[in-house]
């Protein structure tokens, strides 16, 4: 029979020192914050429940909450999760060296999930191959104590061809988050901005013994929930949170406590979404989005893609001829971004989270834009890592393995890099001190080699200069009216590119105010 009970009682019954957990969200949508509030406050009172291991598929933290209150010293001893980038707290603890830390490929992770419910010993895959998470590079290990231990990701050969392997973990507990229950436990998500791995995760849990623990915002009489809104049944749940305070601890995501457009029972008119401002942000987001066909359907990426891209399709009234989708399960709609990344609002389609990397990882979507911190000769990406800080993969790795086409977004410098656009066109104020076209990435997150060995067609854009993934190497394509080519591009480049024998010249449509009339060349685009 399952309990109602509070986060508290749910802390001293079933959270344990050295308890495996498994967490389900992204950013802080769907996340059990309450319960993650009171593991932090049981921990800070007593010292308990400690040594805890977490597994997370994607990142849950807005910077302040979510999984950033498990990030204490003791409190953690390992993760194996996807991204940390909106989590400072686990990065700090991960760069100094306080906890076990390994990273798996979002949609692997949710993926895995779905493997061990089903019976599996875990989840093979070729995503991943060539960059970080292949034993043979990294194996997936984010600091220098993790090196030292235990392998998690394997490599195995079936019938003459090589997998990555991410083997079955067992869970003690999973934290899973509704919006209603019934008396009996039945969970319905009608107000959540996404679905997740929800019922995979409880069913994982299930298999080796588990407790599923379900957060909800308000409990009902049984028989009133119509069953096909029931995501998981009542008989798999162990106990029930009511939220306290729905408003702090039960929020649809980071900014804003419920929006009814952001989990389908309203829609917003497109009108009030204000136009992306002309910046070099924009000016990138547009040469990438030029790269389009009709009728494609397409993912964004965090950063660039997400914040401008999106916000260009709508502003040039495209949406009629692409179709946006998010890892989180999106399709279609107005996509959230910065710590609410993964919630849109007027969507056409809101999936599970698990099939949505089906559809990534198997027919492969048909333009990936994604953020990118560096490039080196080899055709290498990284976005996964600068410095000492390891955000981690998310659903980068996934995504562009199979994509038909990954357009990675980036300005050509960084810190202090200054542009304007008179006369439309580029002009450099001041140089961005750091360079991004590098002889060798300090982190593979894109495997040029593999991109190149299957004719994967990827490009890296900037606001100066279009580079190509070509069978050689690295071939510049394009570079913008009036920049000087040894001047503005190779200088600044810690490698030599090959150059196309016809250099083209940017589309000087990018850099003008107010509409660049995209609709009508995608329309006339062969």
């Amino acid at each position: 029979m399952v309990e109602f009970i509070s986060a508290k009682e749910v802390v001293n019954k079933y959270i344990k020192d050295n308890t495996t957990i498994c967490s389900v969200g992204m950013t802080l949508s769907c996340v059990c914050e309450e319960i993650l509030k009171e593991i932090e406050d049981s921990f800070s009172d007593s010292g308990h429940p400690n040594n805890l291991t977490l597994f997370h598929s994607s990142g849950q933290c807005d910077r302040k909450t979510g999984i950033q209150r498990l990030a204490h010293e003791g409190l953690l001893k390992k993760i194996i999760g996807g991204h940390w980038g909106l989590c400072p707290g686990l990065m700090k603890l991960i760069s100094e060296n306080k906890i076990l830390a390994y990273c798996i490929p979002q949609g692997q992770g949710a993926q895995l999930v779905r493997s061990i419910a089903c019976g599996l010993p875990g989840k093979i895959s070729k995503v991943g191959l060539g960059t970080f998470l292949d034993p043979r590079l990294e194996g997936g290990k984010m600091n220098e104590i993790t090196k030292n231990a235990e392998d998690y990701i394997k490599i195995i050969n079936f019938e003459d061809e090589e997998y990555l392997f991410y083997p079955s973990i067992s869970f003690d507990a999973a934290l899973i988050r509704g919006t209603t229950a019934d008396e009996k436990g039945n969970i319905t998500t009608e107000e959540e901005g996404v679905l997740m791995e929800n019922l995979p995760a409880v069913l994982a849990a299930r298999r080796f013994g588990g407790k599923v623990i379900v957060q909800v915002k308000r409990l009902v009489q049984y028989g009133t929930l119509n069953p096909k809104d029931v995501k998981i049944p009542g008989v798999y749940v162990d106990a029930v949170v009511l939220c306290s305070d729905p408003d702090n601890y039960h929020r649809q995501t980071s900014s804003w406590v419920y929006n009814p457009a952001y989990s389908g029972q309203t829609r917003i008119p497109l009108d009030s979404i204000p136009p992306y401002p002309l910046d070099v942000r924009k000016v990138i987001g547009r040469r990438a989005i030029m790269e389009l066909k009709s009728n494609s359907i397409i993912n964004l990426g965090t950063g660039i893609p997400n914040d401008v891209i999106g916000s260009i399709a709508y502003e040039e009234k495209i949406s009629d001829l692409i179709t946006i989708t998010v890892e989180s399960g999106i399709y279609g709609g107005v996509s959230a971004g910065g710590v609410d990344f993964g919630v849109a609002a007027n969507a056409d389609a809101i999936i599970s989270h698990d099939a949505q990397f089906d559809y990534y990882d198997g027919v492969g979507v048909d333009y990936a834009f994604m953020g990118a911190g560096e490039m080196d000769e080899e055709g290498n990406v990284n976005a996964t890592k600068f410095g000492d800080t390891s955000p981690g993969s998310g659903g980068f790795i996934d995504i562009t393995s199979n994509a038909k086409n990954v357009i990675f977004c980036s300005t050509f410098t960084a810190k202090g890099l200054e542009v304007n656009f008179e006369n439309n066109k580029l002009n450099i104020i001041n140089e961005g001190i750091l360079k991004k076209l590098v002889k060798k990435v300090q982190q593979v997150s894109f495997s040029g080699k593999i991109a190149r060995e299957k004719g994967q067609n990827a490009y890296f854009i900037t606001e100066r200069a279009i580079f190509k993934i070509v069978k050689e190497g690295v071939l510049l394509v394009e570079i913008a009216k009036g920049i000087d080519l040894d001047k503005d591009v190779l200088s600044h480049m810690e490698f030599k590119p090959l150059i196309a024998e016809e250099l083209k010249i940017i589309n000087p449509y990018i850099y003008e105010k107010g509409l660049f009339r995209l609709r009508d060349y995608l329309i006339n685009k062969k």
